[in-house]
Order: structure tokens, then C-alpha cells, then sequence
């Protein structure tokens, strides 16, 4: 089911917003201080393009780096690529079967705006399981 879901969603417009996501990799990794959100929109590229099957988690040991470098993206590209999700969410939604797409792209939109102090996991990974048990218990 998930491989369908990802299929439904790239073409739908999950390739789009991934190519979106490199091209602010590529721009990122221009300049030395803006290397790390190169990385980073590379790994949300990633998760961008299959994105039924994973999970973000909050990173244990994020801290005052973390917050820099997302203030650091927003103002750079993160609020370029959150322009792009909702662009790309109504569009989606003029079609019966873009419509759970649609709600996907506007569910990635914290992700896009501060990625920095989460990590994208595979779902059937065990760190993935654990840190959904803790959010559960918070």
C-alpha cells in the first residue's frame, strides 16, 4: 500500500516539490555557512519524494545549533519551499484523489519550515518506534 500511496503522490506533485528541494540544495551548498541547510534540503528532498512509509522524530540532542541554522533556512529558502507546499497542496486538491495528497503537503509544512533538530526515519525502523513510544507517554 505504501508503494502505491508514493506512486499516487509522485506523481501528483512529489517530484516537483523534491526538485524544488534540490535546487535549494544545490544553493545552499554554495556558500560555507549555509553547507548544513544544503544537507538538510537534500535529506528533506529525500523524504519529499517517498514520503508514505516514514516518520519525523525530534532529535534527542538538538540544541542552540539547531535553532540557528533554522532561523538560518526560513529566512533563506524555508519560507520559499512552504510557499511551494501550499501551492502544490491546491493544486492537488482539485482532484478527488489529490485531496489526501493535499493534506499530506500541508502536514509536511513544520518539517519544511525548521528542519533542523529532526531526523526522518523509516516507520519499520526501531528508533523511529521508540521515539513514537516517548511522544505517547509525553
Amino acid at each position: 500500500m505504501r508503494t502505491l500511496l508514493n506512486l499516487i503522490w509522485l506523481v501528483l506533485g512529489g517530484i516537483w516539490l523534491a526538485a524544488a528541494y534540490f535546487i535549494a540544495g544545490i544553493i545552499g551548498c554554495l556558500l560555507i555557512v549555509t553547507i548544513p541547510a544544503g544537507i538538510a534540503s537534500f535529506r528533506m528532498a529525500r523524504y519529499v519524494l517517498w514520503p508514505f512509509g516514514a516518520i519525523v522524530v525530534k532529535k534527542p540532542n538538538a540544541g542552540a545549533g539547531s535553532a540557528v541554522m533554522n532561523v538560518v533556512w526560513f529566512v533563506t529558502v524555508g519560507w520559499i519551499l512552504v510557499v511551494v507546499h501550499i501551492i502544490t497542496a491546491l493544486t492537488q486538491a482539485v482532484t478527488i484523489v489529490g485531496i489526501a495528497n493535499a493534506v499530506v503537503s500541508i502536514m509536511m509544512i513544520p518539517v519544511t519550515a525548521f528542519p533542523f533538530g529532526k531526523d526522518v526515519l523509516d516507520k519499520d525502523d526501531p528508533r523511529a518506534a521508540y521515539q513514537t513510544s516517548l511522544v505517547q507517554w509525553r
